[in-house]
């Protein structure tokens, strides 16, 4: 007996299952303080199934929050960026490839210091940690409260960077520290992006955890809670509070596993059509498609574990604008507000829902607070949010086939005709829901990434190995050791590397095991 809750920028998404049985679901709107539509999509799904709080056996939450933060550049909290790399990687600085307006919200406290270890973990060049030292007396005098801190190939040999840490926290009051090694993978650029990204939401996190934690105090409800993270498992509530950024795409992640779960259908191309973003995946044999190059959110390049989802600034909230006889939809939104700004919702504000409703597909809110809307403007509209995910699907394909087309997620009523690229469009029973249903069914999973020399140890053993710390990692986590499989193997030689250095990247998921309750205990201890 558990509950999956996602919340999203718009709603907030609740399904209680038995088993595999859905016994009930409801979607709420998200509240300024997350916990309060938390309590309320619980308390509707227990009381509609008639369980008590003492019958839950765990709670899965799924959260776009800190998505959305970076979508729409809100609440980001100015970094100091330190890389540990000179004298190499001088001539790329951090921030390079940002986008202007996100860059400048975190700012340009750049520390380029010397250091850091080559692809085989051997020294590179000595950590200098005066100068660690000197920056963070610079930090602290900024008031910056927030740190990121990459060294050259820290994914290989983290040693440097937990020093790093170490020398800040000595001079710097009230720092929280975001370490490369613990988020991204081999590529430096991207690893300290998606770093720097973590960085900026500390305080956002810290605020979201909370508030989850005091809705399930409140309901009464003592049994253990997980986050989703990006790849489809899970992990604890101080982890999450400790690495937002690993929350990134989580809610389409479980969407996709959801639309797999309610239509039965394994290979497919999925959207995800929220309040405030749009994300579309591909779905390979019920599960998500994981990315094998840099992933682009909110403009920027990272290297972490993600399925690959192409997010897109379209939901039921979005803003419709005309300037100059163009209409644009997004990316803006009001999301969670919609049901007050919204005109159908007696608002002042024009939305993507707006439009359906005027366009006759879609009914909610007064109808006749949008009758007096242009004919071309409402045309125009709706043939802007069909080509944004006519765009969307095609970006994502790989080859010509059409493929299915599952829409989920409560704006699926803003698509009301055939995508091109695509053989038929399917929308599952509970669709609406899809996002907290995957929550739900979502496993323990555990991943390495590391390189080894065939040369010396041989393809064999070095592939078992692998395979065996990813397993017991899975374990440890707390996943069901007779439900363990390997689900991803990557192996990537590295040109030019003596050694026969070959990269290998190995994922292993299980059933969460309700006999064990270890990601606490496992969690406390990151930073290895």
């Amino acid at each position: 007996m558990r509950i999956g809750v996602d919340v999203g920028g718009t709603n907030t998404d609740a399904v209680l299952i038995d088993g595999e049985k859905v016994l009930s679901w409801c979607k709420m709107p998200t509240t300024p303080d997350v916990g309060d539509g938390i309590t309320t999509a619980i308390t509707k799904v227990m009381t509609d199934a008639g369980v008590s709080s003492t019958e839950i056996q765990c709670v899965m939450i799924g959260t776009t929050h800190f998505t959305n933060a970076f979508v729409e550049r809100k609440n980001l909290l100015p970094v100091g960026i330190i890389r540990i790399a000179l004298p190499a990687a001088r001539a790329l600085p951090p921030l390079l490839d940002w986008p202007e307006d996100i860059a400048n919200k975190v700012g340009d406290n750049i520390h380029l210091i010397r250091g850091g270890y080559q692809y085989d973990g051997r020294l590179n060049e000595a950590l200098d940690e005066e100068a660690i030292a000197a920056a963070a007396i610079t930090l602290n005098k900024k008031k910056i409260h927030t740190v990121a801190v990459t060294s050259l190939f820290s994914s290989v040999n983290n040693d440097m960077e937990l020093r790093a840490a170490e020398i800040l926290k000595e001079h710097m009051t009230d720092v929280s520290v975001s370490l490369s090694h613990t988020i991204g993978r081999i590529g430096i650029l991207e690893r300290e992006n998606a770093t720097i990204m973590n960085a900026s939401l500390a305080d956002m996190a810290g605020s979201v955890v909370k508030s989850f934690r005091q809705a399930l105090k409140n309901l009464n409800i003592t049994a253990p809670f997980y986050v989703s993270q990006n790849d489809g498992t899970l992990m604890s509530a101080d982890f999450v509070a400790k690495y937002p950024v690993l929350t990134f795409a989580s809610g389409p992640t479980n969407s996709m596993r959801g639309a797999a779960y309610l239509s039965g259908v394994k290979d497919a191309i999925v959207a995800d059509i929220g309040g405030t973003t749009t994300d579309i995946g591909m779905l390979v044999n019920g599960y998500p498609r994981e990315s094998s190059v840099t992933v682009d959110i909110g403009g920027i390049r990272t290297n972490f574990r993600m399925p690959d989802v192409l997010a897109l600034g379209l939901g039921g909230g979005s803003l419709v604008r005309q300037e100059a006889g163009k209409v644009t939809v997004g990316p803006q939104s009001v999301g969670y507000r919609l049901s007050e700004e919204g005109l159908v919702f007696n608002g002042s504000t024009l939305t993507s829902s707006d439009i359906a409703v005027a366009a006759g597909y879609a009914e909610m809110g007064d109808i006749s607070k949008v009758s007096a809307l242009e004919t071309g403007l409402i045309a125009q509209a709706v043939d802007a949010i069909h080509a944004i995910i006519s765009e969307g699907v095609d970006r994502m394909k790989t080859s010509s086939e059409p493929v299915p087309l599952i829409l989920v997620g409560g704006g699926s009523i803003l698509i009301n005709r055939d995508i091109s690229g695509t053989s038929k469009t399917l929308i599952p029973d509970h669709a609406s829901v899809a996002n907290a249903i995957g929550a739900a069914i979502a496993q323990i999973g555990a991943e390495i990434d590391k390189v080894f020399s065939y040369d010396e140890v041989g393809r064999e053993i070095a592939m078992e190995s692998a395979k065996r710390e990813a397993i017991e990692k899975a374990i440890a986590a707390g996943a069901d050791e007779e439900t363990i499989k390997i689900i991803d193997i990557e192996e990537v030689p590295l040109a030019y590397v003596p050694g026969g250095a070959v990269r290998l990247r190995i994922k292993a998921a299980g059933q969460l095991s309700f006999a064990q309750n270890t990601l606490t205990e496992i969690f406390k201890g990151k930073g290895e």
